[in-house]
């Protein structure tokens, strides 16, 4: 069949997920997928999922990996609810992601390794593809195209002479070029970037390369795929734009914020899933004064840090729920001697070691509260992955201005999803200034027995500033201005130990007032309130921002009003909190957790906040959002239950 018969759809928005086994490549497959439709220009929004172990039971549906992603031709916020393509390396992935389709989505499955033995560990008492063309079978009511991936690319790349086990491996690449060839996406980098990975074997190389030409011009001589589609680029504003992950993101906002600032940035971290890899990217940047130092374990990374930022350095350590809590101590020294330190908590499920590898934002509380004594920490939260930059600059601000430790809450949807990203404009970031101590700040007076007076100038390292509250932050080393700093409580001003019970209640009161000052540098909070007729307002903080956007936009496009707004600082809260929550009749608060912020909120401002709650390792999905804010708009504006009505806004994800 030749090009020029093949039928061209024209599409606003796909959902693509690649699924097989752990060892079968999906997430590079996604990944390559993925930088292509960036180069390409279209939006997108992308979701990996893949098991905690390292390598799992193969072709059992814990042993599932899936790489899910969401372009299109107008600006979208998630990775979508549930795909429009399906490829399913095995049996297992056929079954762990079918249920997740809606009827009409179209399957590509990989016939080679549906032998009895792994259909039988998978689950299925027979083959169904064998059962395609029986009503009410599983299968039916979806495009389904069974292909043997496997045994064409084993027959594609004969020629280099690999085991068949290794030229099996370069399915995925098969199944990539397919793909791209369905939806039209480039294929240069794609090559440049097996060329590149594969270049110390040129056997592999060939085959992979191969093997991913072999899947393009699959699709394209086939009688299978009768029909490709576009997807046009989205708009979007001037400028130089990447493809981003959260963690990247994070890694070059801490990278920023140490120039910015003009420190130094030292990393104290122990690898933990999903935050190893701000650690292996910082490795990467010396040339911008960034050490990196891998601790024998959690409160050594954090300990590390510590000192660092006394010795006056950007001291930073990452982590995620199960660090944290072998760091409170550590983080209470620093609040106590009053020290800039940026902890990143990347979370994820738990409690416990509970899901390494799964989304979760049930962090809040413990980086709240999760220390001994009243230990304020100031709490900063991303939205999305590209945003993760500005973040680490906003929790870098406010650690070294206020000389606090800050807790930035990013997750695993945030650190392994990604986005385009606009590069920023240097001259655009904010400029830090550490603002050291160089001279001493108090006098001291002495009466001799003779009534001679003696003057003698000191240095104190608990005088504030009166804006800030900060005390003064003097690198060790500068003459003059020697200083002992330490956990046990200080005298303000003179900072030497104290037990006096008037001064432990100064210092504690004094300590949350510097954490509460920071509200006045935070600018007001925007509400997205187009019709200004809303009496419901969704209210989020972290990664729940793409999916309440897009379950908003959902319920706005049905003709009702509801109001948006998303907190990025959760401690202290912006200033005008209070007043916004006022101003609208109910307040939805969605959270992947049992209703942390919920509680926080209900706590302070006495605000009736009705939960969404979603504990199940995975982003929130839109439709269920559009469905929960619908229901409580006509409870709100006293309309029956039964002429609710959404359907019109059907689609994935629909333009504002």
């Amino acid at each position: 069949m030749s090009e020029n018969t093949k039928q061209v759809k024209q599409l606003d928005r796909v959902i693509i997920r690649f699924a097989g086994d752990s060892g079968d490549g999906m997430q590079l497959t996604g990944d390559r997928f993925t930088a292509e439709s960036a180069s390409f220009g279209n939006d997108l929004v992308t979701l990996p999922n893949f098991p905690a172990e390292i390598r799992a039971p193969q072709g059992t549906l814990p042993g599932v990996s899936s790489f899910q992603v969401h372009f299109a031709d107008h600006d979208i916020l998630t990775p979508g609810d549930a795909p429009d393509v399906l490829v399913a390396m095995n049996p297992a992935a056929l079954k762990a992601n079918l249920g997740d389709l809606p009827k009409g989505a179209t399957i590509i499955v990989d016939t080679h390794d549906f032998s009895a033995r792994n259909l039988t560990k998978a689950g299925y008492d027979a083959n169904p593809l064998d059962l395609l063309e029986t009503p009410g079978s599983e299968l039916d009511g979806f495009n389904v195209h069974p292909v043997d991936l496997t045994g064409i690319t084993v027959g594609a790349v004969k020629e280099f002479g690999l085991s068949r086990k290794d030229a099996a491996r370069a399915k995925n690449m098969f199944a990539l070029g397919l793909l791209s060839w369905m939806y039209g996406r480039p294929t240069e980098g794609t090559e440049t970037f097996l060329a590149r990975k594969f270049a110390k074997d040129a056997a592999v190389r060939d085959a992979n390369l191969t093997a991913f030409r072999a899947g393009w011009n699959y699709g394209e001589t086939t009688e299978t795929f009768v029909v490709r589609y576009e997807v046009k680029p989205a708009p979007m504003s001037a400028g130089t734009y990447r493809n981003i992950t959260g963690n990247l993101a994070l890694s070059y906002g801490l990278v920023a914020a140490g120039v910015q600032s003009g420190l130094p940035l030292f990393l104290g971290s122990y690898p933990i899933t999903p935050a190893s890899d701000i650690l292996h990217e910082l490795s990467k940047h010396k040339g911008f004064g960034v050490t990196t130092f891998q601790a024998e374990d959690e409160i050594a990374g954090v300990g590390a840090a510590i000192g660092a930022s006394f010795s006056g350095a950007l001291g930073v350590t990452t982590t995620s729920g199960p660090g944290v809590a072998l760091k409170s101590e550590a983080i209470g020294l620093a609040v106590m001697t009053e020290l800039p330190l940026l902890v990143v908590d990347v979370q994820r499920g738990g409690p416990s070691t509970g899901l390494p590898t799964k989304t979760e934002q049930a962090d809040l509380l413990q980086a709240m509260f999760g220390r001994n004594g009243e230990a304020p920490v100031p709490i900063v939260a991303p939205q999305s992955p590209g945003d993760c930059f500005d973040a680490a600059i906003e929790a870098a601000r406010i650690a070294i201005t206020y000389r606090t430790p800050v807790m930035l809450l990013s997750d695993g949807y945030l650190a392994n999803g990604s986005e385009p990203w606009r590069i920023p404009e240097v001259a655009d970031l904010p400029v830090i200034d550490p603002g050291f101590a160089t001279a001493t700040n108090h006098t001291s007076t002495s009466t001799a027995k003779d009534g001679t007076v003696t003057e003698t100038e000191e240095f104190w390292p608990y005088l504030r500033d009166q804006e800030t509250l900060a005390r003064p932050w003097a690198v060790p080393g500068t003459p003059g201005l020697e200083h002992r700093i330490g956990g046990l409580e200080k005298g303000e001003g003179h900072g030497n130990i104290s037990y006096d019970p008037a001064n432990h209640e100064l210092m504690v009161r004094t300590r949350q007032a510097k954490v509460d000052r920071i509200a006045e540098s935070l600018p007001p909070l925007e509400v997205d309130d187009p019709s200004g007729d809303a009496k419901v307002l969704v209210l989020g903080w972290g990664s729940t921002y793409g999916p309440i956007g897009a379950g908003v936009r959902r319920v706005r496009r049905a003709g009702y009003h509801v109001a948006q707004t998303h907190l990025r600082h959760l401690n202290p809260f912006p200033q005008d909190l209070g007043e916004v929550l006022a101003r609208y009749d109910k307040v939805l608060v969605p959270e992947m957790n049992l209703g942390q912020l919920s509680m926080l909120l209900r706590a302070k401002y006495l605000v009736d906040a009705i939960g969404h709650h979603q504990v199940n390792g995975m982003p929130l999905k839109a439709a269920e959002l559009a469905q929960v804010i619908g229901e409580l708009v006509a409870e709100a504006e006293g309309i029956p239950a039964d002429q609710l009505d959404l359907s019109v806004a059907t689609s994935q994800e629909v333009h504002q």
